[in-house]
């Protein structure tokens, strides 16, 4: 008899699913999994006595509780604090369980280190603590001798709490202007909430209380804020039926479970945010108690949105219809509480100061300052009663010099810092920086154009890292002297990231040091005594430890219980919620409308040689911060973001067609100052004529699980300063790609 292939198929299919209705199948996959975690070299970790420590997460901006389990004296597990403000019920975020890789890891630097070959080749030799202490001071003693103290600089993630705080007092008592903070969105938001209502505070976003949110390119789901605080708020929205609008141009998490998404062309949000004023406007919908008792500039603003963002004007330059804006503006109004956030992705970069005020004007213009569901201006954290710092003549006069990077000045009076331009200032005036302190930042890696970073590094005589771990930064140090990691110090983490209650974590030892690194806050409080002098008398404590019990003072017992402070804050009603001159809130004056009237920075690079724009996306499966990715996280990614050592460029399946590329296809993309070997992902969900990439990829340091894994988007990103604040509006660049 003849076997057809159809008889042989259906033979084959029958076989196979008769097979698996036996208990055969079942058995035979329960006896391979005994077995297999039954190997002899399989590692068992002991058994012992189990306890549990109360911490907090300080690897992103929003600080989540943790609790972490232990058997003996090593750590085992880490999890959600069920009671935790930031994060309630325990959850926690794939990075902040992947914890114990980054403290048991092999990437860490094992103690002190200085630099025996050039820069960059990875040839250290071993010192102690007493010698690496000895360097520093001698160094900056010698610089400070010269009449030169403004030449030496830190930079560092935050600017609150102890340790950011005794880095910018050692700078203020050896007489340096140049304390520096990393980018993120808080400086936009710093810069909204000072023109606008004159407040010197953060921005509290009230996520749980709102039942509209219209986000202009927040990753809600994928890291914004406090990551476990923003996915549950999101959750909550959808279960009371309210209505998430995600304005983005790739369909993100975050788009994918929005009511609406809206997909404009990349650097038209503000236009758009001012167009929905408009409508607002035009349609009476906007609050009418708060704009006649407590907006200053109403009409000057209504006749400018008017003038220049009606939804047909802007319809053509963004490619949202005209009568998509106006619902959506409408259904905005609409809403009991609605709200609109500002900040691309996760809020690593600052963005164009425009849109984040024309972001800010929909809240007013709804009345949602101040109130539930709104933004909410909060105070600054003040729980540091330090005395001042003493100085001498060397202090004082490095300290009336102008900052390098010029924040602040009458040319960019409206931000603090623009780490931004310090690139370009070191290139154009070399040995304007004798010195510089690096704490848990890694800039050769997360800042754009990373590439001329590091070359600006390069012109930096001495670089003393604190780094816990051999990043790109610390690979091009000096000196590098470790940092415990979080898992094994104390340290007092506020929280700035959206929170509408003020929260102070405690990180506190879970396991003692593993190897020989030590608090940072000891080593600065080492290196200010050795200076002697009025250096010293700022630092009058024994030790970090104590410094920080005397900042928290009768808060010890209590947060060191728990691991965190919390505080409720009531928003201050408008009747005397603005700090401003005319006590109320300034939608326009003249600063403003300047800002309004410029446009907003395009992305380096010419239509003609680069026909395509080149968008970064964050994923919370991806740390693009200074600690990197653990292992466990590299292996959650999928394998159309990472296959093997490939990084994978997103593009529209029309815009492949166009450019001749198929599914899984190597190709070469290049950007005006990048160019990388990636491999295609065709994906519907991006815009046409975008290219998408994820940040925290790309890596040359960090040891073999995450060096050469992928594409590191920036370097293929250049900076480009924002007109209106001289922040890094960088949204993206125009790329080229073609087959390999």
């Amino acid at each position: 008899m003849k076997l057809s292939r159809r008889c042989f198929l259906s033979l084959t299919i029958g076989g196979a699913v008769g097979t698996a209705l036996t208990p055969l199948p079942w058995k035979l996959t329960d006896d391979l999994s005994i077995w297999s975690q039954n190997w002899p070299w399989t590692p068992v970790p002991p058994d012992g006595e189990y306890s549990y420590v109360n911490s907090t997460c300080t690897l992103c901006p929003g600080h989540c509780g943790i609790r972490v389990r232990k058997v003996n004296d090593r750590a085992v597990k880490i999890e959600g604090q069920d009671n935790a403000t930031l994060n309630q019920g325990g959850g926690l975020c794939p990075l902040g369980m992947s914890g114990l890789q980054l403290l048991y890891g092999p990437t860490r630097v094992p103690g002190p280190l200085k630099r025996s070959g050039e820069r960059g080749e990875g040839r250290w030799e071993a010192i102690t603590w007493p010698q690496a202490i000895e360097e520093v001071a001698s160094r900056l003693a010698d610089i400070r001798s010269q009449g030169k103290p403004q030449t030496v600089a830190c930079l560092s993630p935050a600017d609150v709490g102890t340790v950011p705080k005794l880095l910018q007092r050692l700078m203020t008592a050896y007489g340096s202007p140049n304390y520096f903070r990393m980018p993120s969105v808080q400086d936009a938001y710093e810069s909204v909430l000072s023109l606008n209502q004159g407040t010197n505070g953060f921005a509290g976003l009230d996520v749980e209380n709102a039942d509209f949110i219209l986000s202009f390119g927040s990753a809600l789901l994928e890291g914004y804020g406090t990551p476990v605080r923003m996915i549950q708020a999101v959750s909550r929205l959808k279960e009371k039926n309210g209505t998430l609008v995600q304005v983005e141009q790739r369909l993100s998490n975050t788009a994918a479970k929005a009511d609406i998404w809206l997909s404009p062309k990349p650097g038209s949000e503000a236009d758009l945010a001012l167009a929905m004023a408009y409508a607002l406007i035009h349609q009476g919908r906007y609050h009418q108690e708060f704009a006649a008792r407590h907006i200053e500039g109403f009409e000057s603003f209504a006749a400018m949105v008017k003038e220049r963002y009606a939804p047909q004007a802007v319809a053509a330059i963004s490619g949202v219809d005209a009568d998509v804006i106006v619902r959506t503006a409408l259904a905005f109004a609409n809403a009991r509480r609605p709200l609109a956030i500002y900040g691309k992705g996760k809020g690593e970069t600052p963005g164009s100061l425009k849109e984040a005020l024309a972001v800010h004007a929909l809240n007013a213009l709804v009345g949602n300052i101040n109130r539930e569901g709104g933004v909410l201006a909060m105070s600054p954290y003040d729980y540091l009663n330090w005395p001042e710092v003493p100085s001498d003549e060397a202090a004082a006069a490095g300290l009336q010099t102008q900052r390098l990077d010029g924040a602040g000045s009458k040319d960019y009076p409206h931000v603090r810092y623009l780490v931004n331009r310090l690139t370009d200032r070191l290139l154009t005036s070399p040995g304007e920086l004798q010195a510089l302190l690096v704490a848990e930042a890694n800039p050769c890696h997360s800042l754009p154009d990373s590439a001329r970073v590091r070359e600006a590094f390069g012109t930096i005589p001495f670089i003393v890292s604190f780094s816990s771990f051999m990043d790109e930064t610390a690979l091009l140090a000096d000196l590098i002297l470790p940092n415990h990691v979080y898992l094994e110090r104390y340290e007092d983490v506020p929280v700035l990231a959206g929170t509408t209650r003020p929260t102070i974590g405690l990180c506190q030892p879970v396991v003692a040091p593993v190897l020989d690194t030590r608090h940072v806050g000891d080593t600065i409080i080492q290196i200010a005594r050795a200076l002697e002098g009025p250096v010293a008398q700022a630092f009058p404590w024994a030790d970090y430890e104590s410094c920080l019990q005397e900042a928290l003072g009768d808060q010890w017992d209590a947060i060191s219980d728990q691991g965190y402070w919390a505080a409720e804050a009531a928003p201050a009603p408008w009747e005397n919620g603005f700090n401003t001159a005319s006590g109320k809130f300034v939608l326009m004056n003249a600063a403003l409308e300047a800002i309004y009237l410029t446009d907003v920075p395009m992305p380096a690079g010419d239509e003609g040689g680069f026909p395509w724009l080149l968008v970064p996306y964050d994923s919370i499966r991806l740390n693009s911060r200074y600690a990197g990715d653990p292992p466990f996280m590299m292996k959650i990614l999928p394998d159309t973001v990472l296959k093997g050592q490939d990084g994978f460029v997103e593009l529209n399946p029309e815009t492949a067609a166009r450019i001749g590329l198929r599914e899984g296809q190597t190709a070469q993309l290049s950007t005006p100052v990048g160019l990388a070997k990636v491999r295609v992902h065709l994906d519907d969900g991006v815009m046409p004529g975008i290219l998408s990439m994820p940040r925290g990829l790309g890596h040359t340091a960090h040891g073999p699980f995450l060096a050469g894994k992928g594409v590191d988007i920036n370097e293929l990103i250049a900076p480009v300063e924002d007109p209106a604040s001289g922040l890094d509006a960088v949204w993206g660049i125009r790329a080229k790609l073609t087959e390999a």
